[in-house]
């Protein structure tokens, strides 16, 4: 391989991986936890499910606090994507959402204890397939309303966005991988959800309580 070509393709590695880790490090700043801190209220992983996520901070705060939550997740992951989707190859742009997802979850910030992504991955979708990301979202509030119970929802988002996001990038295995590794790993963050609801222990989140 000529030299300049190693040196080109040393520098999108290099270009890639810093990607990643900005945008992990953009998910591991969970606005739950900062804004109950800025109003010196307790910990909201203390609480209820101990999910620092827009569910259980509407159980602690009411909905004004929860949809600031949401309005910054989202809005945050807006613009991840549409930062991957100006510096990097199609290709490549769904692995942000995966480095997104992983930060929100595993926050290093926050003592690697965060949340399960799914407020993340709507907005980082939205700015790629805002179309899908309007059907999923029709999806959740339709199966919210005949379940109530908003990780069920959420599956039926996640079914929506993992379809939408397959067709975008068919015969892409690099960019479908991503697709499915994350999609497929938010639904393994809600594993404990679950179990409660098999057991017949998980409340609606209309209710305040429970382990959404």
């Amino acid at each position: 391989m000529p030299f300049n070509d190693l040196t080109s393709a040393s520098l999108s590695a290099t270009v890639f991986l810093l990607g990643l880790l900005l945008a992990y490090l953009a998910g591991s700043v969970n606005f739950a936890i900062v804004l109950f801190r800025l109003l010196g209220w307790e910990d909201p992983r203390s609480r209820y499910s101990g999910n620092p996520g827009v569910s259980n901070v509407y159980r602690q705060a009411g909905w004004p606090l929860a949809a600031l939550v949401l309005l910054l997740d989202v809005g945050r992951a807006v613009a991840v994507g549409l930062l991957a989707a100006h510096h990097w190859p199609a290709t490549l742009v769904p692995w942000a959402g995966w480095a997104l997802v992983m930060g929100t979850r595993y926050p290093w910030c926050h003592r690697f204890r965060g949340g399960k992504g799914v407020a993340n991955y709507i907005g980082f979708c939205g700015a790629l397939m805002p179309w899908v990301t309007l059907a999923a979202l029709g999806i959740y509030l339709l199966v919210f309303a005949l379940w109530r119970r908003s990780f069920i929802g959420s599956f039926g988002l996640l079914a929506v966005l993992a379809a939408g996001g397959l067709i975008h990038w068919w015969g892409d295995g690099v960019g479908m991988g991503a697709v499915v590794l994350t999609v497929a790993m938010i639904v393994w963050f809600h594993h404990g959800n679950i179990r409660a609801w098999r057991q017949a222990a998980a409340p609606s989140v209309v209710d305040r309580d429970g382990s959404e």
